[in-house]
């Protein structure tokens, strides 16, 4: 069936690019756009078929829930997706068989890419750090792909066996070393006039490798959302991260 498709979060930034792309792509319609004060009612009212939610951590959860408990297949760019909210949605989507819904913490193919590199990389290396760099409207540190890059680092270094990194820090200022997720030191950059970059930083005796990202322009995304639309309705259930609609080899 031809996509229909509802954007959450359509007067922000990524949702106008989404809104954009959308009514660009061939092979599916745009049939309501929302900002927040808009009611969730008018995505039933205009006959959507799916949802892309754009807005903030604030009211995705509710949003998301929304679109299931309707029927409605969601691709879902908002921030905030602890194990607690993923946890809860699988619980709905468990009595709503027939609903995909897709979680990205980054729709950049070459992000999705780099983060499925530096986790193979992460059980090669003694040491291993993030810097992510964003534009200052961002209002969440860690960003949602720095998170999950570690986390799958994180996964990798334990699979292969590696032992803690080496620190030999004994004091310093709060946060220098930056926030510790899963395993991994990440450091946050906030910068007018830039949109979303990232480095994973390795390091083992005598080298150092560097895996870099930048998105210069949110047309970036763009590609990851229309893969997101056109293959969630034929993936029922919870998908976290783009990488589970690639063919990774993982």
């Amino acid at each position: 069936m031809r996509p229909r498709v509802a954007v959450l979060g359509a007067t922000g930034r990524m949702g106008a690019e989404a809104v954009a792309a959308v009514e660009a792509a061939a092979d599916m319609d745009l049939v309501a756009r929302l900002g927040s004060k808009d009611s969730l009612e008018s995505v039933v009212d205009a006959g959507a078929t799916h949802v892309v939610d754009l807005t903030v951590p604030g009211s995705t959860e509710a949003n998301v829930r929304f679109a299931v408990e309707h029927g409605l297949h969601a691709v879902v760019g908002t921030t905030g997706w602890d194990e607690s909210r993923r946890g809860r949605l699988e619980d709905l989507l468990a009595r709503h068989t027939g609903v995909g819904v897709l979680i990205a913490p980054n729709f950049a193919l070459g992000s999705v890419l780099a983060t499925a590199f530096a986790a193979t990389a992460a059980r090669y290396f003694e040491s291993a750090e993030i810097i992510e760099l964003h534009h200052p409207d961002k209002a969440d540190a860690p960003s949602g792909t720095a998170a999950r890059t570690a986390e799958l680092m994180t996964r990798s270094r334990s699979e292969a066996g590696r032992e803690a990194m080496p620190d030999a820090t004994e004091s310093g200022l709060d946060g220098a070393r930056g926030a510790i997720v899963g395993d991994v030191p990440v450091h946050s950059v906030r910068l007018r006039g830039l949109v979303a970059h990232q480095e994973v930083l390795f390091g083992g005796p005598g080298e150092q490798l560097t895996i870099r990202h930048d998105s210069f322009d949110r047309a970036s995304f763009m590609p990851g959302v229309l893969l997101g639309l056109r293959t969630v309705a034929s993936r029922p259930g919870l998908a976290y991260g783009l990488d589970a609609y690639l063919d990774l080899g993982a």
